[in-house]
């Protein structure tokens, strides 16, 4: 993970996002089939409750509804899922992103904020 804040950084910068940093030991719900090689892969932040980040991240295009589609990990963990999401997880709560090859879409969605 070299430069992960810069990168970050810069993704934030490129978007009009504030910069809220996502501690490595905070935890993400993430879903088994980003490791399967389906896309795209989306990601959206909810405001950071106790030890999580507000993190969920999931492949294809809606996350299932069930008690176990997410499981939780630590955002440090990430690099042997998937290393390259992790310049996303600088955006504030509120914001989404999908990606695919050759694709990159970075939106804010105010209902992320909604408790």
């Amino acid at each position: 993970m070299i430069n992960t804040e810069s990168e970050q950084l810069a993704v934030c910068s490129k978007y009009g996002a504030d910069y809220v940093p996502a501690p490595p030991s905070s935890k993400i719900g993430i879903s088994e089939d980003i490791r399967s090689g389906c896309l795209p892969i989306n990601g959206l932040r909810h405001i950071p409750v106790g030890d999580t980040s507000g993190w969920y991240l999931w492949a294809g295009d809606e996350p299932k509804q069930n008690d176990e589609y997410f499981r939780p990990i630590h955002i440090d963990h990430l690099d042997e899922w998937h290393p390259d999401l992790i310049k996303f997880l600088g955006l504030a709560p509120g914001w989404r992103f999908q990606v695919a090859p050759d694709h990159e879409d970075v939106w804010f969605d105010s209902s992320l904020l909604i408790e």
